[in-house]
C-alpha cells in the first residue's frame, strides 16, 4: 500500500505518514505510525476500517493517547485518532458525547446544565471513548455509574449499540477490551442537581488532583491497577523505589503511582521501569502489579 493510494482514497480525511506518535501521547514518547488518520465522523471511521479490511492493513484506535505507551518502534499500518470527533449534546438529563470529546470537558458541560453524577471525572484526562473502554474512575466513582449506552464499530465494520448490561463493567474493564472495536459515542444518564454543590465537589476534587499528582511532567496517568487489599503507591514507597529513574523516566517523587518523563525519556525507559517495579514488588511483598496503562506497538 502506497502513501499516495491511501491518501487519494480519503481526500477529506487528514492522514499523516510516518508520523511520530510522541507528538500525541501524554508521555511524549513513542515511535512513528505508518499512517495516522483523523476521521471527523462515524461514517469516515467506518470507511477507514472497511478499506483496511479489503486491503489487508492492520488498524488500531488510540482515542486521545492518554493512558497508553507506544513502543519506540511505532505502529504498523493505520492508526486512528478520534480527537476530531468531539461533539457533545445535552438533552434534559442525558448527555451524548462523541468518543473524541475530552472527559474533563464533558464534566464541565454537565456542570453548565446543573447535572450531577460526573463530578468524579473532572480530573481524568482521557477521552470519552477511552473512559468507556477502561471504565475510568476516581474518588469513589466510575463511568459505569452513569453509563447508558455506547455506539461501537466492530472489526467487520458494523456498528452496534452496547447497553450497560452488555458492557461487563468491572474495575478498569469493559467488554470492549476483549473485542476489536472502536467506541464512537457514549450516552450518559445523569440527575438534576444544584449548581453550587456540583461546582464545590468538582473544585474539591480538582484541588486534590493538583496537589497530589505530578501534573507538571508528561505521564500516562496511573500506571498500575490497584491490587486487592493494597495501595500501589504505598507499596512502591515501602519498597524504597520512589524517585528511582531509568533513562529519562522517573517514579514520581510526588505520587509513586505515576511515572513521569523528566528528561527526554523513551518508551523503552518507561517499559523497563514498569517491569523493574513489578519485579521488586513481587519479590518484596509477593504482590503482582497489573498495568492499567496499555502498552502497544512494535519493539
Amino acid at each position: 500500500m502506497t502513501t499516495q493510494t491511501i491518501v487519494q482514497q480519503f481526500p477529506n480525511i487528514t492522514i499523516l505518514t510516518n508520523e511520530p506518535l510522541s507528538h500525541y501521547t501524554y508521555t511524549k514518547t513513542g515511535g512513528p505510525a505508518d499512517f495516522l488518520a483523523f476521521p471527523t465522523s462515524k461514517e469516515e471511521v467506518q470507511s477507514l476500517i472497511n478499506f483496511c479490511q479489503k486491503s489487508g492493513l492492520e488498524w488500531i484506535c488510540l482515542g486521545n493517547a492518554s493512558n497508553l505507551i507506544v513502543r519506540d518502534g511505532g505502529i504498523k499500518d493505520v492508526v486512528i485518532m478520534l480527537t476530531q470527533m468531539k461533539q457533545v449534546i445535552v438533552q434534559d438529563t442525558t448527555i451524548i458525547a462523541e468518543s473524541g470529546a475530552k472527559l474533563i470537558d464533558v464534566t464541565y458541560d454537565a456542570l453548565k446544565h446543573d447535572l450531577t453524577g460526573l463530578e468524579f471525572a473532572c480530573g481524568i484526562p482521557g477521552s470519552i471513548g477511552g473512559a468507556a473502554y477502561m471504565n475510568a474512575g476516581a474518588y469513589g466513582g466510575e463511568l459505569a455509574d452513569i453509563f447508558y449506552s455506547a455506539d461501537v464499530i466492530l472489526e467487520d465494520g458494523s456498528i452496534k449499540t452496547f447497553y450497560k448490561e452488555d458492557m461487563a463493567f468491572s474495575y478498569r474493564h469493559s467488554i470492549i477490551q476483549t473485542l476489536k472495536g472502536i467506541v464512537l459515542s457514549v450516552t450518559f444518564h445523569l440527575e438534576k442537581g444544584k449548581h453550587t454543590a456540583i461546582k464545590e465537589k468538582m473544585d474539591e476534587l480538582t484541588y486534590l488532583r493538583e496537589s497530589k499528582q505530578p501534573l507538571e511532567y508528561p505521564s500516562c496517568g496511573s500506571v498500575f491497577k490497584r491490587p486487592e487489599g493494597y495501595f500501589t503507591g504505598k507499596l512502591i514507597q515501602d519498597a524504597g523505589l520512589q524517585g528511582h529513574m531509568i533513562g529519562g523516566a522517573q517514579i514520581s517523587e510526588k505520587h509513586a503511582g505515576f511515572i513521569v518523563n523528566i528528561n527526554k525519556a523513551t518508551a523503552t525507559d518507561y517499559i523497563t521501569l514498569i517491569q523493574y517495579i513489578q519485579d521488586v514488588i513481587l519479590d518484596k511483598f509477593n504482590v503482582s502489579l497489573e498495568t492499567e496503562v496499555r502498552i502497544i506497538g512494535r519493539k
